[in-house]
């Protein structure tokens, strides 16, 4: 019997769970956790947990077979699949709310929204919103994936992330964005959440451009660096720190995180994103890299 789509004990990594999507695994992995259901990829963070409910309580067991299967390097990969002794119920697919870090708003097509943050941002051409990406708070990635030059599994070319900084009393865009930029290359360039390191780690960087830039009418300050990776063409990464235009104003921080090689993204995506960056509630008021501003800080 083909089990339902939902978490199950990785048969590669025993430790974690893998998202089975009813006909095959997916790269979406996680630390085992107490849930009340199956959560889609991307359901960490931000995202909801999908309720199951029935007429009464299915118990599932899920059980893995498979082969082993000798690797490239001499050593054994175990490509498995799930089976289940009884039936479960089909988690329904998510639907949008407010606390969705990648809504289209009105059903524009054009952009994504950061509700949290009361922002939207333009959707570009190659890019795309998150499907089955682990980080949290990632509002756009560019189409497709890419096996790691590294440890790992999958890499994309591309990644804009949006959060709230709530881990500090400090509100400066210029300071808060010099504070995070160290940060922001380590998670995107490093090692990722269990340890790998898809890239082979980072062996030097350099400061591209920083400065003051407006976002969404709000003075706003950017770091961006050049990252030197020990595999693969490295890449770019990018913080930007502006103060909301809602709630208590606290800083957003935006993260920009670009491959340097041939598919990567232009540099000059950075630069038109920011510039897209509006207020949810008013799409015509203007910013961007350029604009004139007041001081930062």
């Amino acid at each position: 019997m083909t089990p339902p789509p939902g978490w199950y004990r990785d048969p590669s990594a025993p430790h974690l769970e893998r998202w089975w999507d009813g006909t095959a695994w997916t790269e979406h992995r996680r630390a085992p956790e107490t849930h009340g259901g199956p959560v889609p990829p991307g359901g960490s963070g931000r995202a909801r947990v999908v309720a199951l409910t029935t007429a009464g309580a299915v118990l599932v067991t899920a059980i893995v077979t498979g082969a082993v299967f000798l690797g490239d390097d001499g050593g054994t990969e175990t490509r498995t699949g799930p089976t289940a002794t009884a039936s479960a119920p089909r988690p329904s697919p998510p639907s949008p709310s407010a606390s969705d870090p990648s809504e289209s708003p009105a059903g524009d097509p054009t952009v994504v929204e950061d509700p949290l943050n009361a922002i939207t941002f333009p959707l570009l051409d190659g890019w795309v919103r998150p499907e089955h990406v682990a980080e949290h708070d990632v509002v756009m990635t560019t189409d497709g994936t890419y096996d790691c030059p590294g440890d790992g599994t999958v890499c994309r070319h591309g990644l804009v992330i949006s959060r709230t900084v709530t881990s500090t009393d400090e509100t400066s865009p210029e300071r808060l964005a010099k504070q995070d930029i160290s940060e922001a290359a380590d998670d995107a360039f490093d090692r990722d959440t269990i340890g790998r390191r898809p890239y082979g780690g980072i062996e030097s960087h350099e400061t591209v451009e920083s400065g003051a830039v407006a976002v969404a009418g709000r003075a706003g300050y950017f770091v961006r660096w050049r990252v030197h990776t020990a595999k693969g063409p490295g890449g770019y990464v990018q913080s930007l720190v502006f103060p909301s235009s809602t709630g208590t104003e606290s800083p957003v921080l935006v993260r920009y995180v670009f491959d340097a090689g041939e598919d990567g993204p232009p540099l000059a995506d950075m630069d038109r994103i920011t510039k897209g960056i509006r207020p949810a509630t008013d799409a015509d008021t203007g910013g961007g890299v350029g604009s004139s501003i007041g001081p930062s800080d």
